[in-house]
């Protein structure tokens, strides 16, 4: 029991929950008809590819794991989890995962998918002590979820594919700097080098959240330009970006880890509901 529910810690299950659910909301803006079932197997196989992706991250990252307290009780730090069988794992989910969006849907959404987990596990993954640059490497595999669930539907990737990814993309870094604001001091025990160059809790760091957050806004209305929904979900999209950004303003005036807290909550909530919206809008 011990052992089954380490397995499943180690597949990082809402995190790749969230971004499974990404690649379904591409396949359904994709979709003409779509169809519930295939939008979760969608679903399912990002789960499985995404998983895979995270294992290989924390095989990477396991004594770097020891040295923080938000990560120093996960199975494989603890020894309750070897190497050889997370990779046992890792490779049972990835391929389970790319043949399933490979068989059901077609070989450019597994390619993209089998892409995007090299993308962050053999490229973002090591970056993370290197230089700031990995939120920028990491951001292109997180962007890619909406993008593969398009490709799922269609076959082939359009600007309105792009488009998605766009959006996803430039979340990526107003999430990944509050949580790195908030989680600082774990990740300077573990070297990891997350905030933007020279990787300080200040008014610079602050002010390039807010930029990304900024641009999120006019990026969240080309789904309207390009047809892919409707007003309403741009009406949405800009009132959530402009909350997001009056939270990032508050951040510049403080700079302080309850405004980067409030930010990295917010982010969690901004991309479902802007996302839902468009699926709303659209049928």
């Amino acid at each position: 029991m011990v052992k089954a529910r380490a397995y499943f810690q180690l597949l990082k299950f809402r995190l790749s929950l969230t971004v499974a659910f990404s690649s379904a909301i591409g396949y359904m803006l994709g979709a003409h008809d779509f169809s519930w079932s295939r939008a979760l197997l969608v679903m399912l196989g990002g789960l499985l590819v995404t998983g895979s992706a995270n294992i290989i991250n924390q095989i990477h990252e396991r004594e770097l794991d020891k040295l923080m307290t938000r990560t120093a009780q996960r199975p494989l730090p603890l020894g309750i989890i070897t190497p050889t069988e997370g990779w046992i794992f890792c490779v049972l989910l990835g391929v389970s995962g790319l043949g399933l969006l490979a068989y059901l849907f077609n070989p450019l959404t597994a390619a993209l998918s089998l892409l995007s987990l090299i993308l962050y596990g053999f490229i973002y993954t090591p970056l993370k002590t290197i230089s700031p640059i990995c939120v920028a490497v990491g951001a292109i595999p997180g962007g890619l979820p909406p993008l593969i669930g398009w490709v799922a539907a269609t076959g082939y990737i359009g600007v309105e594919a792009w488009v998605l990814f766009g959006i996803q993309f430039m979340w990526q870094f107003p999430h990944f700097w509050a949580i790195a604001w908030v989680a600082d001091e774990d990740y300077k025990r573990a070297g990891f080098k997350m905030l933007p160059s020279p990787g300080n809790r200040d008014l610079r760091t602050a002010f390039q959240i807010m930029t990304y957050t900024l641009l999120l806004i006019p990026l969240s209305l080309m789904p309207l330009v390009f047809n892919i929904s409707g007003r309403v979900s741009a009406l949405v999209a800009v009132v959530c970006g402009v909350l997001f950004l009056l939270l990032t303003f508050h951040l510049m005036r403080t700079q302080s880890r309850k405004s980067a807290l409030r930010i990295m909550f917010a982010s969690f909530l901004y991309l479902p509901i802007v996302q839902i919206a468009l699926v709303l809008d659209k049928m």
